[in-house]
């Protein structure tokens, strides 16, 4: 008996993701056209897509050890289904997600350039409109760590909340009072809201893994210099501001150019991109998930911060590699080793 206590104690409480799901359409093109010209499509694959089926996945292949949990909802369709074998293949505890009768399963269209990577998105929302707040079971969150997005993707978490602003704030209240670190993911959309709905939710935040622009808007501060480019004395000033606004632990951006971090006592860190050879990018589809998380993935290991972003610049760049948002990821070993072969001189 008391071995088994003891097994129990050390066992891994492990991550829960939730919010949003979908099924993507990545399709290769040509070129990007002005409105009512044609674009050949190149090739068109099925994958599965959205914060939890990205980020969740991912983690799965970055450490196959660490339980892992997905909340978010689906429609009975052909896509839902392929949403829960698609996790449950990457040994995922599916039990959080809720299924809508009649409704579809969110699904986005993403068009990526060929000779560029650069990409575009055409989204239907479906089931993402009805997952909501009591669609969550909290009694059943017992991990260690929550990571919730995205934000301004998802109607229902979105609305006013008299109490703590947002519907999504109220959420994340309510899973740290559990004694569980919170983490956010943003969209990129406009929205004269973005700041006043995002900032609700900061407070109830541990981390918040953001891009470049998800991070200006929300604290209404521009990330670029005069020449158009990252100014990383913006990207700290930004760091600065969504600490004072009531992040708790660690605030993480990213953007092609590399990531960046800051800790509660106000310290940054920054690491470059790794230097990709000619024809290595085949899609930019879930990077940013994909460094997300390797972010998870090095928090939830304890690994330092500088570690955690050349952890999570590698995973990025895992996901390069590939046309849709989970076949590049690997193990934390080969990470690593991809790391080492194009970091960065210096």
């Amino acid at each position: 008996m008391q071995k088994y206590i003891k097994e129990v104690e050390t066992m891994e409480r492990g991550i829960s993701i939730a919010g949003t799901i979908t099924v993507d359409y990545n399709k290769v093109i040509d070129r990007y056209v002005e409105k009512g010209m044609l674009s050949n499509i190149l090739s068109c694959t099925k994958c599965v897509g959205g914060c939890v089926n990205n980020t969740i996945i991912n983690l799965s292949k970055i450490d196959p050890t660490i339980p892992l949990y997905a909340y978010g909802g689906i429609g009975s369709d052909e896509n839902g289904e392929f949403v829960l074998n698609t996790l449950r293949q990457h040994g995922i505890n599916t039990e959080g997600i809720r299924i809508y009768d009649g409704e579809l399963t969110a699904f986005t269209d993403c068009m990526t350039v060929e000779s560029t990577g650069e990409r575009t998105f055409f989204f239907a929302k479906g089931a993402c409109r009805r997952f909501s707040y009591e669609d969550i079971d909290f009694d059943s969150i017992n991990t260690e760590m929550f990571h919730m997005g995205y934000a301004l993707l998802m109607d229902p978490f979105d609305r006013n909340d008299p109490e703590y602003g947002t519907v999504m704030a109220r959420a994340l209240a309510k899973v740290q009072s559990r004694g569980i670190k919170t983490s956010i993911d943003l969209v990129s959309v406009d929205n004269e809201r973005y700041s006043e709905i995002v900032q609700a939710s900061l407070k109830y935040c541990n981390y918040i893994i953001i891009n470049e622009i998800e991070a200006g808007k929300t604290v209404n501060t521009d990330p670029y210099g005069p020449d158009g480019r990252i100014d990383e004395k913006q990207i700290r000033k930004i760091c600065e501001k969504l600490l004072e606004a009531g992040v708790k632990e660690r605030v993480v951006i990213h953007a092609p150019q590399g990531g960046w971090a800051m800790s509660s006592d106000m310290e940054f860190f920054s690491v470059p991109s790794l230097r990709l050879p000619p024809g290595y990018i085949k899609g930019s589809v879930g990077a940013g998930d994909a460094f997300c998380a390797g972010i998870l993935y090095s928090i939830y290991r304890n690994l330092s911060i500088e570690e955690s972003l050349r952890i999570a610049c590698a995973a990025a760049a895992c996901n390069l590699s590939e046309v849709d948002s989970i076949s590049g990821m690997k193990s934390i070993g080969e990470i690593r080793k991809l790391y080492e072969k194009y970091k960065a001189a210096g």
